[in-house]
Parts: structure tokens; sequence; C-alpha cells
């Protein structure tokens, strides 16, 4: 449109032609005066608050840490440690971690996309936050419950909990299947983007689900949520790995993080600074996890290949070692719950971890290997899922598609002559 046109229209709708981006006086007052009365009404309520911070000391002293960003004093000892021996999936020591910490975090709070009985998101104490008179004999609601029901809405569980975490001083959470993540990932990406502290539960985070199939089943899920800049991305490998994950989630304010769990049991590893008592080997401290990656078992001396594994493939990389052990070969088993937190570390640490002198190295997830290229490098070899996967139980998919811990050991073998 030119400019005789534009005239003509403005002319038409009575503006005067002469002028351009005209704010009448009155608009003006009317916005400034806004400010005023919001410093009234401001001084209002804070002598209302003034009156209630003096009536109730704790739940001011509860208010200013909440708001402070600080932690509650010794909140580590609220986490739970978990059993050597015993077999338990990371989704259900996931559930016994939130029950575990709520009432040492009143601030934390949560639910599901309509999976809460498959994604353990329940805080089982605690009512549900729908009105009262919504209250039905499984969920009692009261506004100020602390159980979320997001519906079958995984991407407005995902924003909803963005939106908490942005405009108060909690914190919140929600669940769904890793494979469902795809609907969160707007919501998801935004609060990377954001920096928002949101908590994202992802279970059923591999083949392993099982009999449900191609169309439930992550494969390329885990390597393009890592792709989202400011995302953390958390698959531990048994119940301790997941307590520890859960406080060092917690400990972060200044981004999100997605934590992937399994729908199967795995074995909890017999640790050296829980289970001293236990037979057999003891692996490393779950305490690495806060590090990202840490030595779970290692060699006398410089090993000959390095087993990077995440999740329930930790379990064959170590049964691969012992493998490879008894063929002469000195393989290192590194657990590798979050590449973000990794590469926060300094040189010094992800070097004692991952020499750069060891090229012989595999990585094990049931995954596209697409997020583990750069620790690869050219003599590195990947076992991987580079393809969909099939309807069966978990045992018989890993053992078909080459998800083994004598799948390992080939690649093991693989990687050491290509690094000769």
């Amino acid at each position: 449109m030119g400019e005789e046109e534009v005239a003509a229209v403005k002319e038409i709708l009575g503006f005067d032609t002469t002028e351009s981006f005209v704010i009448e006086p009155e608009i003006f007052e009317h916005v400034r005066s806004v400010a005023e009365r919001g410093k009234e009404e401001r001084a209002e309520w804070e002598k209302s608050f003034a009156k209630w911070r003096e009536a109730n000391p704790d739940k001011a002293a509860l208010y200013d840490r909440i708001r402070d960003e600080e932690l509650p004093e010794n909140y580590a000892a609220a986490f739970p440690t978990f059993e050597a021996g015993k077999d338990v999936a990371t989704r259900k020591a996931s559930g016994e971690v939130i029950n575990a910490i709520a009432d040492t975090f009143p601030e934390l709070w949560g639910g599901s996309a309509d999976l809460a009985g498959s994604n353990n998101t329940t805080i089982d104490n605690a009512k549900s936050f729908i009105p009262a008179e919504r209250s039905t004999d499984m969920w009692d609601g009261s506004p100020y419950g602390r159980v979320l029901h997001f519906g079958i809405r995984e991407h407005a569980a995902a924003a909803i909990v963005n939106g908490i975490v942005m405009s108060t001083q909690t914190r919140a959470f929600s669940g769904t299947f890793l494979i469902f993540s795809d609907y969160q990932r707007p919501a998801v990406r935004l609060g990377a983007l954001m920096k928002v502290p949101s908590i994202y539960v992802w279970t059923h985070d591999s083949i392993g689900l099982g009999e449900d199939g191609p169309t439930h089943q992550p494969v390329e899920q885990l390597s393009s949520l890592r792709a989202i800049p400011g995302l953390d991305v958390v698959r531990p490998a048994d119940a301790n790995e997941t307590a520890v994950a859960w406080r060092t989630m917690l400990e972060h304010h200044d981004r999100p993080a997605g934590i992937a769990l399994t729908r199967q049991n795995l074995p909890v590893f017999a640790r050296e600074d829980l289970h001293a008592d236990a037979d057999g080997e003891k692996f490393a401290s779950a305490e690495g996890v806060a590090r990202g990656a840490y030595v779970m078992a290692d060699t006398e001396s410089t090993p000959d290949v390095i087993l990077i594994a995440t999740g329930s493939e930790v379990e064959l990389a170590v049964a691969a070692r012992q493998q490879l052990a008894e063929q002469g070969v000195a393989a290192r088993v590194v657990s590798m719950p979050c590449r973000e937190w990794f590469d926060a570390q300094d040189q010094e640490y992800c070097e004692s971890v991952i020499p750069s002198d060891v090229k012989a190295r595999v990585t094990v997830e049931a995954g596209v290997k697409m997020s583990w290229n750069d620790i690869l490098g050219d003599a590195g070899r990947a076992v991987s899922l580079e393809h969909f996967g099939e309807s069966a139980d978990y045992k018989t998919l890993y053992r078909e598609f080459g998800i083994t811990a004598e799948d390992v050991v080939s690649k093991a073998q693989e990687s050491i002559a290509a690094a000769r």
C-alpha cells in the first residue's frame, strides 16, 4: 500500500494524517497512575505480610528459605539408600525417593499425565490439587494438595510445571513415558531456554519396556533431548544412582532436568560406601552421579578398554568386564548418567574418568549412538540401536538386537584392535 492509500485509509478512519504513533495524554496519565496505585497497594500488602510473619515465625522461615533457593537443613539425610542384591526398577526407586523426601521438601509437588501408577509420581500422604468437592474415592482434593493430575496432556503437563516454577517459589515435576517427551518438546525446550528448574520424570526409558511395541519404545529420544542446550538428561543405573540423581537435580536452580527411568527391574549394585557386608565385589559410590560420570569399576593398571554405559545397560558393561577379564583384557566401567553434568567438570576430573590416551572405548546404550560420537573417537565402538524396536519381552529384544554383555565384549575387542 502506497503513501496515498495509507493517507486515504487514515482519513476514512478519522485519523490525523499529519501525525504518527500518537498516544493521547489521558492514556499516559492513566498508565502513570497505575504505578502510584501499585505502590500504595504494595505498602498495604507489606503491612499485612509483616503481621503474618510475626504471627507465623516457622512458616515465615520456611518461606524465606524457599524464596532464597536454599535447601533444607541436613536435606541429604532424607534421601533413601537401597539394599544391595535386590532388583528394583528405577521408576520404582524414583517413587520411593519422592515419598521419602516429601516432608523435608514441602516445596516439592507434582504428578503425572494420566500415568501415575506407571510413573510412580504420587506423593502418597498428600492430597490432590483439585477442588474438595471434586474428591473421589481414590483422590482427596484440597487447595493445598501436592498431587497434580494433568490428564492425557503431556505438552500441557510440561508447560504447567514450567509456569508453576516460574511464578512461585516451589519446585514441580511432571511424569510421563520417555516416548511422549516428543509431545512435550516445545515446553521442555522453552524451560531450557528460560533456565526454569523444572523436573520432567520420564519412565519406560528404552525398548526394555517390552511388549508395548515400537510405538512406545524410545530409540532416538535420549539423543534428541541431549541436543537441547541447557537441559540435563539423567539416566541412572540403579536405585542408589536414582536417589543421588534426584538430590542433584534439586540442588540445581538454574536449569531444567529430565530423568529417564526403567520399567524393568535392575540389580542394586553393592557399593563400597553403603554395603560393607555384601558379598562379592563392591562398586564405587553412587555419589559419583553428581559429577555426571564416574569410574564404577576399575583395573589395577591402565585399562585396555573403557566401557561407558548409562541406565539399564550399566549392568551389561559390568558383566562384559568380567568376561573380558577372563580373556586377560582389563576393562574399566564408567557409569555416565548425565552427559551435561560430566561436561561441566574440570578437565582434570574428566581425564581421570576417561583418559585421552586410552582410545579403545565402547559406549553401551539402548538407543541411537548419535550423542556418543565425540567420546568414541575413531577407534571407539557403540553398542546401540539404530532402528525401531519390536513387540516382545525385553530380554528377547536385547538379545535379538545385539545389546548383551557378549556384544559389549565383541565391540571391545574390535575397539582394542582399532586403537593399536
